[in-house]
């Protein structure tokens, strides 16, 4: 807001009603009203500044703007440049031809395209609530009467003070700036107008090919940038040429446009500028580095100071105000730099929709366009993500396994069953990149090439992969084995017909040895039950299986096809293990899991696509009920007892060899939830044996007593608004549903 005795420019009147602003005027017509001021003193200068806008705004019979425009000011700047060149011949094969200059400047390539600049990336939640913003140049790009009048006064004042009188091309400016170019001495001079030209050159560059021709000190780049502004002049009133200007020049530190720098140096919008800090942002633009007031504050406090005694100079500024801000410290109040996930608040589930929209065909059709589009940003992306859902998760994760100081962690994912939608992705541990405890850039509920890690080993959540290969081949419920505590189990063959070697198979933890069929085996995990089977229905089948529900290994390598292979041997994500048993819950649909619904692009077209799910019926529907029904049977004194959430579910647990990695699947008919546990530094090498976490000891940690009850707390808040539904009725086709012999209860079989 304006301070006390603080004067804006003319035309402009406060009004706190609305927005602490409102034009009297056109801003251009409030910043011309001071010029007069300026001029008083030299006889016949206003008057001729008042002639030529005159002649500008005259229609011309026979002609259009433009050649007005050549005649006024192009052919002089043009002869300007040519005498340059004509005083100087070590230049004369420059590309600048001396005779035929003006006819030869507008024949010049003069048709600009301005493209929009580039923006953030918004991602929004499913409810359309913003939840991140990506961005490779962070900016926000706001109309002219946003903007401070401070702000286009401060920048005319130190760059080009008669912006609003001349059509682009400055005589006396170009004239300086080429003949010192062209002694190879860099040198100002550039209107407002020249210097929009050449940003805009930069931002729309394809390549470092492109930047270095935009940036080249040539006195041939200087003539295409004047051909270039002569056109803009054209096309663009002055307003606009100055809020496209002040929209884009870079600030530092990533600061694009005024806005951000606005936001990022003083924490304020760029509607309430001082004049200090106008003065300072616009004394910036010619070197941001080093006149960065965070960085290099005496330098900065300098160029300040300068700007404000030439907003004295030129009349914008009365002189005791102006030494009223050059008394004062910069007062300096940073905002942190934002535009990327790591700013977001939900960073890691970001992270994963960047991913997929790099790797999306809703985006683009090629990764060179996809990569242009999340480059230039200006899309909005409304996510799958639920925020209470993702709540729920986040509390229930902190509950039982707090991330500060520790190794170990936890991660959850929600996806709903029938369209693959990821409804939250949780874990314990804060986005970072040092190598602090609790502090870790791998998302680590998704795939190597979506960010994240090389995947843990499933352990018996893989177990229902052989229950479908077994029912899908025509197995019953009934099918039983003699499953002692130990077995050995010979003459499997990998999907390429190799015999593989004799496998000795154990339970884990207490006995859960005899007789066992299929309900009785779910029930208690019992790891010789589900090799004998494993061994029945073929190795290979079982693995085909698996890859049909969408099991894939997190690192991209592909599934490895060996024994123990229905005991969890693969390392695989959360998600992948979510979108898998999504298929279960869905009755033999499988949807790819996607994070996103709708790409809007902003603009002129405003064109919006629609996401829709990538799904596949990929097992029959009785088999996808039969795995649900022996699933559930898992609640009713099997290995996930006492994890009820009140309504159906169906559910696995999964322990790996010695407690590398702890895992807990489980579904209702409209949302499934993964959880895995295990030690960022490797579960192998750091297992989850006699370990504190949090403020409970654990002799060892098993599927059902750390993953459990993170899923339990969260399925029984994330499930609360969706509608309660029932499983589909177990088919009679596989015989009697009923358990058979019990198998004991707990987690002794799960392995």
């Amino acid at each position: 807001m304006t301070e006390p005795n603080q004067r804006p420019p003319r035309g402009w009147r406060r009004n706190r009603a609305s927005r602490g602003r409102e034009r009297t005027a056109s801003p251009r017509a409030g910043l011309r009203k001071a010029v007069p001021k300026r001029w008083a003193a030299v006889p016949g200068v206003s008057r001729r500044v008042a002639v030529l806008r005159g002649r500008l705004a005259e229609p011309v019979p026979g002609g259009t703007r433009k050649d007005v425009l050549l005649r006024l000011t192009g052919t002089s700047a043009v002869a300007g440049l040519l005498s340059a060149a004509l005083v100087m011949p070590w230049v004369g094969g420059a590309g600048l031809v001396a005779r035929d200059s003006a006819a030869a400047f507008m024949d010049m390539s003069g048709n600009l395209e301005i493209q929009p600049l580039a923006e953030r990336v918004l991602l929004t939640d499913a409810d359309g609530d913003p939840i991140a913003e990506v961005a490779e140049r962070e900016r926000d790009v706001v109309p002219l009467d946003e903007m401070s009048p401070w702000a286009p006064a401060a920048l005319m004042a130190i760059e080009d003070e008669r912006f609003y009188e001349h059509g682009g091309l400055d005589l006396r400016g170009t004239f300086r700036a080429a003949v010192r170019t062209a002694m190879g001495n860099t040198q100002g001079g550039s209107t407002i107008t020249q210097q929009y030209v050449k940003n805009l050159l930069i931002e729309q560059a394809d390549g470092e090919e492109e930047v270095e021709d935009a940036t080249a000190q040539t006195l041939g780049r200087k003539v295409q940038e004047l051909r270039y502004a002569v056109d803009i002049e054209e096309r663009l009133t002055k307003d606009e040429i100055m809020e496209g200007y002040l929209n884009l020049a870079y600030f530092g530190q990533n600061a694009y446009g005024i806005e951000i720098a606005a936001r990022r140096y003083f924490s304020v919008p760029a509607s309430e500028l001082n004049p200090g800090q106008a003065a300072t942002l616009a004394g910036m633009v010619r070197a941001p580095s080093y006149y960065d007031p965070i960085t290099r504050p005496e330098a900065a406090t300098k160029r300040r100071n300068m700007v404000l005694d030439r907003m004295v100079d030129t009349g914008y500024l009365e002189a005791q105000e102006a030494e009223k801000y050059k008394a004062q410290e910069l007062k300096v109040d940073v905002t942190p730099r934002g535009g990327s996930c790591f700013h977001s608040e939900q960073p890691f589930f970001c992270d994963y929709v960047m991913h997929w929209l790099r790797d999306s065909d809703a985006l683009a059709d090629t990764q060179e366009e996809r990569d242009k589009i999340l480059e230039r940003g200006g899309i909005t992306v409304r996510t799958t993500l639920d925020t209470d859902m993702q709540k729920a998760a986040e509390k229930a994760i902190k509950k039982y396994v707090p991330g500060d100081e520790s190794t170990k962690f936890a991660a959850e994912v929600l996806v709903e069953p029938g369209t693959g939608r990821v409804r939250a992705m949780a874990q314990n541990m804060s986005y970072g990149f040092d190598e602090e405890p609790g502090n870790t850039s791998i998302n680590l509920a998704v795939d190597k090439d979506d960010g994240g890690s090389h995947g843990y080993q499933a352990g018996s959540t893989f177990k229902p992969f052989t229950l479908a290969a077994a029912l899908d081949a025509g197995l019953g419920y009934g099918t039983s084995f003699n499953s002692p505590e130990s077995t050995s189990v010979s003459g499997m063959r990998n999907c390429e017909g190799g015999r593989m070697a004799t496998w000795n198979v154990s339970n884990a933890g207490e006995s859960s040895g005899g007789t066992h069929n299929m309900v009785s085996g779910t029930k208690g995990s019992v790891n010789t039950y589900f090799a004998q089977l494993q061994e029945r229905v073929g190795l290979c089948e079982t693995a085909q299986m698996a890859e049909k529900l969408g099991i894939h290994r997190a690192d991209g390598a592909e599934l490895g096809v060996w024994n123990s292979f229905t005991l969890g041997d693969q390392e695989v994500s959360p998600l992948t293990l979510a979108g898998a048993y999504a298929t279960f819950a869905s009755r033999g649909t499988h949807c790819e899991p996607t994070p996103v619904t709708s790409i809007r692009f902003e603009g002129e077209d405003g064109r919006k696509v629609e996401v829709k799910p990538d799904c596949e019926k990929v097992i029959e529907t009785k088999v996808a009920d039969g795995v649900s029904h022996l699933l559930q049977q898992t609640f009713k004194g099997g290995t996930t007892n006492g994890l009820e959430i009140g309504r159906p579910a169906a559910a696995k647990t999964g322990t790996t060899d010695s407690a590398a990695y702890a895992w807990f699947a489980g579904y209702t008919p409209n949302l499934v939830g993964t959880v895995a546990v295990g030690d960022i530094r490797g579960g192998e090498q750091h297992p989850l044996q006699n370990v504190k976490i949090g403020d409970r000891y654990y002799g060892m940690v098993y599927g059902a007593t750390l993953p459990g009850p993170i899923w339990q707390a969260t399925m029984e808040e994330a499930v609360d608004e969706l509608p309660e539904e029932d499983f589909a009725p177990s088919p009679k086709t596989f015989g009697d549903p009923s358990p058979g012999r019990p198998s004991g209860s707990g987690d002794g079989g799960d392995a």
